[in-house]
Protein backbone atom coordinates (compact mmCIF):
# COMPACT_ATOMS: atom_id res chain seq x y z
CA UNK A 1 0.00 0.00 0.00
CA UNK A 2 1.35 3.42 -0.95
CA UNK A 3 1.75 5.72 1.94
CA UNK A 4 -0.51 9.08 1.38
CA UNK A 5 2.15 11.69 -0.11
CA UNK A 6 1.93 15.08 2.08
CA UNK A 7 1.26 17.43 -0.51
CA UNK A 8 3.30 21.33 0.24
CA UNK A 9 1.20 23.76 -0.52
CA UNK A 10 2.49 26.63 0.74
CA UNK A 11 6.56 27.58 0.54
CA UNK A 12 6.81 27.59 4.76
CA UNK A 13 5.12 24.11 5.10
CA UNK A 14 8.40 23.05 6.54
CA UNK A 15 6.81 20.20 8.32
CA UNK A 16 5.33 18.88 4.65
CA UNK A 17 8.87 19.15 3.41
CA UNK A 18 10.07 17.08 5.97
CA UNK A 19 7.76 14.95 5.45
CA UNK A 20 8.60 14.67 2.17
CA UNK A 21 11.77 14.04 2.55
CA UNK A 22 11.08 10.82 4.67
CA UNK A 23 9.12 9.37 2.22
CA UNK A 24 11.22 10.31 -0.67
CA UNK A 25 13.66 7.82 0.92
CA UNK A 26 11.35 4.41 0.43
CA UNK A 27 11.53 5.21 -3.20
CA UNK A 28 7.97 6.24 -3.41
CA UNK A 29 7.04 6.79 -6.79
CA UNK A 30 4.79 9.60 -5.23
CA UNK A 31 7.24 11.60 -3.53
CA UNK A 32 9.11 11.45 -6.58
CA UNK A 33 6.45 13.34 -8.72
CA UNK A 34 5.96 15.58 -5.37
CA UNK A 35 9.98 16.40 -5.33
CA UNK A 36 9.64 16.72 -8.95
CA UNK A 37 6.93 19.17 -8.65
CA UNK A 38 9.16 21.49 -5.73
CA UNK A 39 11.70 21.45 -8.19
CA UNK A 40 9.69 22.99 -11.04
CA UNK A 41 8.12 25.13 -8.50
CA UNK A 42 11.67 26.55 -7.45
CA UNK A 43 12.85 27.18 -11.53
CA UNK A 44 9.63 28.82 -11.93
CA UNK A 45 10.05 31.26 -9.39
CA UNK A 46 13.43 31.83 -10.65
CA UNK A 47 11.65 32.71 -13.47
CA UNK A 48 9.94 35.31 -12.00
CA UNK A 49 12.37 37.39 -10.07
CA UNK A 50 13.91 37.60 -13.02
CA UNK A 51 11.71 39.07 -14.99
CA UNK A 52 11.16 41.22 -11.73
CA UNK A 53 14.91 42.21 -12.18
CA UNK A 54 14.09 43.06 -15.44
CA UNK A 55 12.21 46.30 -14.44
CA UNK A 56 13.15 49.59 -15.69
CA UNK A 57 13.24 50.55 -12.00
CA UNK A 58 11.53 51.17 -9.01
CA UNK A 59 8.00 52.52 -8.62
CA UNK A 60 6.75 55.52 -6.20
CA UNK A 61 5.89 53.52 -3.49
CA UNK A 62 8.43 50.37 -4.15
CA UNK A 63 10.89 49.71 -0.93
CA UNK A 64 12.31 46.81 1.21
CA UNK A 65 9.13 45.79 2.48
CA UNK A 66 7.83 45.88 -1.09
CA UNK A 67 10.44 43.89 -2.41
CA UNK A 68 10.05 41.40 0.36
CA UNK A 69 6.39 40.86 -0.27
CA UNK A 70 6.92 40.71 -4.10
CA UNK A 71 9.06 37.73 -3.06
CA UNK A 72 7.26 35.91 -0.56
CA UNK A 73 3.99 36.03 -3.41
CA UNK A 74 6.36 34.52 -6.41
CA UNK A 75 7.21 31.96 -4.45
CA UNK A 76 3.73 30.99 -3.89
CA UNK A 77 2.66 31.45 -7.19
CA UNK A 78 5.39 28.89 -8.54
CA UNK A 79 3.66 26.44 -5.68
CA UNK A 80 0.80 26.93 -7.18
CA UNK A 81 1.70 26.92 -10.77
CA UNK A 82 3.47 23.80 -10.61
CA UNK A 83 0.57 21.84 -9.06
CA UNK A 84 -1.35 22.61 -12.21
CA UNK A 85 -0.18 22.15 -15.78
CA UNK A 86 3.10 23.82 -15.13
CA UNK A 87 5.95 23.94 -17.50
CA UNK A 88 6.00 20.27 -18.16
CA UNK A 89 9.29 19.85 -16.59
CA UNK A 90 7.92 17.73 -13.49
CA UNK A 91 6.80 15.33 -15.78
CA UNK A 92 9.53 15.01 -18.10
CA UNK A 93 12.15 14.53 -14.62
CA UNK A 94 9.42 11.88 -13.60
CA UNK A 95 10.27 9.69 -16.37
CA UNK A 96 13.43 10.25 -16.70
CA UNK A 97 13.98 9.23 -13.31
CA UNK A 98 11.55 6.21 -13.46
CA UNK A 99 13.44 4.97 -16.94
CA UNK A 100 16.65 5.21 -14.61
CA UNK A 101 15.93 3.01 -12.06
CA UNK A 102 13.96 0.04 -14.32
CA UNK A 103 17.10 -0.03 -16.93
CA UNK A 104 19.16 -2.90 -16.69
CA UNK A 105 22.57 -2.94 -15.48
CA UNK A 106 22.21 1.03 -14.67
CA UNK A 107 24.26 1.94 -11.76
CA UNK A 108 22.59 3.91 -8.82
CA UNK A 109 22.87 7.68 -9.00
CA UNK A 110 24.64 7.52 -12.63
CA UNK A 111 22.71 10.64 -14.85
CA UNK A 112 21.33 8.82 -17.98
CA UNK A 113 21.05 11.57 -21.02
CA UNK A 114 17.83 12.80 -21.60
CA UNK A 115 16.25 11.81 -25.21
CA UNK A 116 14.51 13.60 -27.49
CA UNK A 117 11.48 12.25 -26.45
CA UNK A 118 11.77 13.87 -23.34
CA UNK A 119 13.13 16.70 -23.97
CA UNK A 120 10.60 20.03 -22.96
CA UNK A 121 11.81 23.08 -25.34
CA UNK A 122 11.43 26.26 -23.35
CA UNK A 123 8.02 28.08 -24.22
CA UNK A 124 9.15 31.61 -26.09
CA UNK A 125 7.71 33.23 -23.17
CA UNK A 126 10.07 32.12 -20.76
CA UNK A 127 13.27 33.38 -19.81
CA UNK A 128 15.63 31.12 -18.42
CA UNK A 129 17.65 32.26 -15.33
CA UNK A 130 21.65 32.55 -15.98
CA UNK A 131 21.48 29.96 -12.85
CA UNK A 132 19.84 27.02 -14.67
CA UNK A 133 21.74 27.30 -18.18
CA UNK A 134 24.16 30.26 -17.95
CA UNK A 135 25.73 29.49 -21.40
CA UNK A 136 22.29 29.43 -23.22
CA UNK A 137 21.31 32.50 -20.95
CA UNK A 138 24.23 34.27 -22.43
CA UNK A 139 23.05 33.88 -25.81
CA UNK A 140 20.51 35.95 -25.59
CA UNK A 141 21.16 38.55 -23.04
CA UNK A 142 23.36 40.31 -21.61
CA UNK A 143 23.98 41.98 -18.63
CA UNK A 144 27.65 43.66 -17.64
CA UNK A 145 28.32 43.80 -14.03
CA UNK A 146 30.74 46.80 -14.30
CA UNK A 147 31.32 49.78 -16.63
CA UNK A 148 34.52 48.27 -17.51
CA UNK A 149 32.46 45.20 -18.92
CA UNK A 150 30.15 47.76 -20.61
CA UNK A 151 32.54 49.58 -22.47
CA UNK A 152 35.08 46.76 -23.41
CA UNK A 153 31.84 45.25 -25.21
CA UNK A 154 30.73 48.21 -26.91
CA UNK A 155 33.76 50.05 -27.77
CA UNK A 156 34.32 48.39 -31.26
CA UNK A 157 30.28 49.17 -31.89
CA UNK A 158 30.80 52.12 -30.60
CA UNK A 159 34.19 53.35 -32.62
CA UNK A 160 32.54 51.78 -36.11
CA UNK A 161 28.96 53.76 -35.61
CA UNK A 162 31.04 57.07 -34.37
CA UNK A 163 33.13 56.99 -37.27
CA UNK A 164 30.50 56.76 -39.56
CA UNK A 165 28.55 59.79 -37.75
CA UNK A 166 31.56 61.94 -37.15
CA UNK A 167 31.91 61.68 -33.50
CA UNK A 168 33.44 60.11 -30.96
CA UNK A 169 33.17 56.93 -29.51
CA UNK A 170 33.06 57.90 -25.95
CA UNK A 171 30.13 60.13 -26.75
CA UNK A 172 28.05 57.33 -27.77
CA UNK A 173 28.94 55.45 -24.94
CA UNK A 174 28.04 57.86 -22.78
CA UNK A 175 24.46 58.07 -23.92
CA UNK A 176 24.19 54.75 -24.08
CA UNK A 177 25.03 54.44 -20.48
CA UNK A 178 22.21 57.13 -19.98
CA UNK A 179 19.50 54.97 -21.96
CA UNK A 180 20.48 51.56 -20.65
CA UNK A 181 21.44 52.14 -17.30
CA UNK A 182 25.18 51.24 -17.48
CA UNK A 183 23.29 48.01 -19.13
CA UNK A 184 21.45 47.04 -16.02
CA UNK A 185 18.10 48.12 -17.19
CA UNK A 186 18.12 47.39 -20.76
CA UNK A 187 13.91 46.94 -22.52
CA UNK A 188 12.75 43.69 -22.20
CA UNK A 189 10.22 41.96 -23.91
CA UNK A 190 7.26 40.60 -21.78
CA UNK A 191 9.54 36.91 -21.63
CA UNK A 192 12.23 38.68 -20.45
CA UNK A 193 14.52 38.53 -23.62
CA UNK A 194 16.69 41.74 -23.82
CA UNK A 195 15.59 43.71 -26.60
CA UNK A 196 19.52 44.98 -27.08
CA UNK A 197 17.92 48.55 -27.38
CA UNK A 198 20.85 50.70 -26.59
CA UNK A 199 19.43 54.35 -27.80
CA UNK A 200 15.80 54.43 -26.50
CA UNK A 201 14.66 54.39 -30.52
CA UNK A 202 10.95 53.89 -30.89
CA UNK A 203 9.63 51.43 -33.46
CA UNK A 204 7.13 54.13 -35.34
CA UNK A 205 4.91 52.75 -38.06
CA UNK A 206 7.87 52.63 -40.49
CA UNK A 207 9.73 50.36 -38.58
CA UNK A 208 9.58 46.76 -39.54
CA UNK A 209 12.03 44.85 -37.72
CA UNK A 210 11.01 43.13 -33.66
CA UNK A 211 9.44 45.63 -31.40
CA UNK A 212 8.80 45.30 -27.52
CA UNK A 213 5.67 47.45 -25.73
CA UNK A 214 7.17 49.01 -22.09
CA UNK A 215 6.79 51.58 -19.71
CA UNK A 216 8.76 54.78 -20.51
CA UNK A 217 9.44 58.30 -18.91
CA UNK A 218 8.58 60.88 -20.83
CA UNK A 219 8.31 65.17 -20.33
CA UNK A 220 4.97 66.32 -21.59
CA UNK A 221 4.23 69.99 -21.33
CA UNK A 222 7.21 70.51 -18.52
CA UNK A 223 5.78 67.64 -16.30
CA UNK A 224 7.22 64.18 -16.20
CA UNK A 225 4.44 61.45 -17.36
CA UNK A 226 4.92 57.69 -17.32
CA UNK A 227 3.60 56.04 -21.02
CA UNK A 228 3.87 52.93 -22.82
CA UNK A 229 5.21 52.74 -26.41
CA UNK A 230 6.85 50.23 -28.68
CA UNK A 231 10.71 50.35 -28.59
CA UNK A 232 12.92 48.81 -31.50
CA UNK A 233 14.36 45.55 -30.56
CA UNK A 234 17.54 43.97 -31.91
CA UNK A 235 19.32 40.78 -31.57
CA UNK A 236 22.61 42.20 -30.31
CA UNK A 237 24.32 45.03 -29.23
CA UNK A 238 26.17 45.38 -32.63
CA UNK A 239 22.72 45.85 -34.32
CA UNK A 240 21.69 48.56 -31.99
CA UNK A 241 24.79 50.75 -32.65
CA UNK A 242 24.38 50.37 -36.39
CA UNK A 243 20.40 51.22 -36.66
CA UNK A 244 21.13 53.90 -34.62
CA UNK A 245 23.65 55.20 -36.62
CA UNK A 246 21.30 54.37 -39.59
CA UNK A 247 18.58 56.17 -37.82
CA UNK A 248 20.96 59.56 -37.47
CA UNK A 249 21.85 59.98 -40.95
CA UNK A 250 18.51 59.05 -42.66
CA UNK A 251 16.87 61.79 -40.26
CA UNK A 252 17.37 65.66 -41.63
CA UNK A 253 16.08 66.70 -38.14
CA UNK A 254 19.95 65.66 -36.97
CA UNK A 255 21.64 67.40 -39.68
CA UNK A 256 23.29 69.70 -37.26
CA UNK A 257 24.23 66.89 -35.05
CA UNK A 258 26.12 65.28 -38.02
CA UNK A 259 28.32 68.31 -39.24
CA UNK A 260 30.17 68.05 -36.28
CA UNK A 261 30.17 71.79 -34.90
CA UNK A 262 31.14 72.01 -31.35
CA UNK A 263 33.15 69.10 -31.13
CA UNK A 264 31.28 66.46 -28.78
CA UNK A 265 29.37 68.80 -26.53
CA UNK A 266 27.86 70.36 -30.11
CA UNK A 267 27.06 66.57 -30.99
CA UNK A 268 24.75 65.82 -27.64
CA UNK A 269 23.39 69.27 -27.68
CA UNK A 270 22.50 69.34 -31.58
CA UNK A 271 20.49 65.65 -30.73
CA UNK A 272 19.05 67.41 -27.76
CA UNK A 273 17.69 70.46 -29.69
CA UNK A 274 16.40 68.39 -32.54
CA UNK A 275 14.18 66.49 -30.33
CA UNK A 276 15.85 63.32 -29.74
CA UNK A 277 14.68 62.99 -26.30
CA UNK A 278 11.62 64.69 -24.54
CA UNK A 279 13.76 65.23 -21.05
CA UNK A 280 15.09 68.56 -21.01
CA UNK A 281 18.50 67.66 -19.25
CA UNK A 282 19.42 65.13 -21.52
CA UNK A 283 22.17 67.04 -23.28
CA UNK A 284 23.47 67.63 -19.40
CA UNK A 285 22.89 63.82 -18.01
CA UNK A 286 25.01 62.34 -20.85
CA UNK A 287 27.75 65.53 -20.93
CA UNK A 288 27.71 64.82 -16.71
CA UNK A 289 28.91 61.05 -17.79
CA UNK A 290 31.25 61.68 -20.24
CA UNK A 291 33.15 63.98 -17.66
CA UNK A 292 32.99 61.20 -15.00
CA UNK A 293 35.34 59.47 -13.23
CA UNK A 294 33.70 55.89 -14.21
CA UNK A 295 33.02 56.41 -17.97
CA UNK A 296 36.90 57.76 -18.10
CA UNK A 297 38.42 55.05 -16.02
CA UNK A 298 36.37 52.29 -17.84
CA UNK A 299 37.72 54.01 -21.18
CA UNK A 300 41.41 53.90 -19.98
CA UNK A 301 41.19 50.44 -18.91
CA UNK A 302 39.96 49.08 -21.94
CA UNK A 303 42.33 51.38 -23.66
CA UNK A 304 45.31 49.65 -21.92
CA UNK A 305 44.41 46.18 -22.83
CA UNK A 306 43.92 46.94 -26.21
CA UNK A 307 47.81 47.96 -26.25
Amino acid sequence: MTTPIVQTDIYMDFQGLQSLRAQAKGDDEAALREIAGQFEALFIQMMLSSMRDASLGEGLLDGEHTKTYESMFDRQIAIDLSKQKGLGLAEMMVRQMSRGSESDGQASGVPIPVSPAYQVPAPSSISVPAAIGPAAATARDWRPETPEEFVRELLPHARKAADSLGTEPEVLIAQAALESGWGRHMIRGPDGSNSFNLFGIKADAGWTGNRVMTETVEFRDGLMRKERAHFRAYASPAESFADYADFLRSNPRYRDALDGAGGQDGFVRALADAGYATDPQYAVKINRIMDSDRLRNAMSDNIDRAL
